[in-house]
């Protein structure tokens, strides 16, 4: 059987280099909203000589879609790498669509795919920087630990309040909570599971972002390094997660921003 890699979000800047990097070692199912973007990313893979490629239209918010990809990828071999992408940023939706698509559709999508996970399988959820800025204590953390609980986006708009730059950074909060949750379920299939939080990277999203948002500036100002991150320097690190020379990273964050997050911490703390 074939080892297959999903990707969420696969047309993405980030998708799109991660399946450059794991496309070569198996079967590629690349998933998102836009056939048409699917369809220009299938034939970029190509004619860079990654011809095992699939793709599915998805909408992570619904549970048949994700079924339906899930069922897809459980025909083409072995499920050996999960990387869920896909997400809405702050400028991109209101405040109860980006919990919707970056909270309840990472619960879909792991609820679906754990049953795929084998010994040796790894998923790697892409949160964001944004994540580690939310206090890891309130009265919200159990909530985001349970994205599938019955009103969840209704119950987490009492702390977003319609402010779509507070749905985003707690939706993220939740992925890094997800996966420590997750771990020990992953884990007894042999599992592993991952999030990444990605600092200010220089994608189609994240220019988006940069245009519309002044305290993307401040972070990148804030960032040792001085630069933005590239998509290639997130899907680099997605490669290794996925590898067997990750076999006992599991249930963690790794950060890979630059040392913003260390840096305003830092800051914080200095200012008291």
């Amino acid at each position: 059987m074939k080892n297959v890699y999903v990707i969420t979000g696969g047309s993405g800047g980030m998708g799109k280099a991660v399946a450059e990097l794991v496309g070569p070692k198996g079967t590629l199912l690349l998933a998102d909203v836009s056939e048409e973007r699917l369809v220009q990313t299938k034939d970029e893979l190509v004619a860079k000589g990654i011809t095992d490629v699939h793709y599915q239209t998805v909408d992570i918010t619904s549970k048949e879609n994700v079924s339906k990809l899930a069922e897809k990828a459980a025909t083409l071999g072995t499920l050996k790498g999960l990387v869920h992408t896909a997400g809405l940023s702050p400028t991109m939706a209101e405040s109860k669509r980006i919990t919707d698509v970056n909270l309840v559709g990472t619960g879909l999508i792991l609820d679906a795919f754990l049953p795929l996970a084998t010994e040796g399988t790894a998923a790697v959820c892409i949160s964001s920087m944004s994540g580690h800025l939310v206090p890891k204590q309130g009265p919200y953390i159990d909530i985001l630990k349970k994205p599938l609980a019955p009103n969840v986006v209704e119950t987490m708009e009492q702390f977003a309040q319609g402010n779509p730059g507070a749905a985003y950074s707690l939706s993220k909060l939740a992925v890094i909570l997800i996966v420590e949750d997750q771990a020990w379920a992953w884990g007894q299939k042999g599992a592993r599971i991952v999030s990444l939080s990605p600092g200010t990277i220089n994608t189609p999203m994240g220019r988006q972002e940069a245009s519309q948002q002044k305290e993307m500036q401040v972070m990148l100002d804030n960032t040792p390094l001085r630069r933005e991150g590239n998509p290639s320097e997130i899907a680099t690190v997605v490669e290794f997660l996925l590898s067997d020379a990750a076999s006992y990273i599991t249930g963690t964050d790794i950060r890979v921003d630059g040392g913003t997050i260390a840096n305003m911490t830092k800051l914080k703390a200095f200012k008291g």
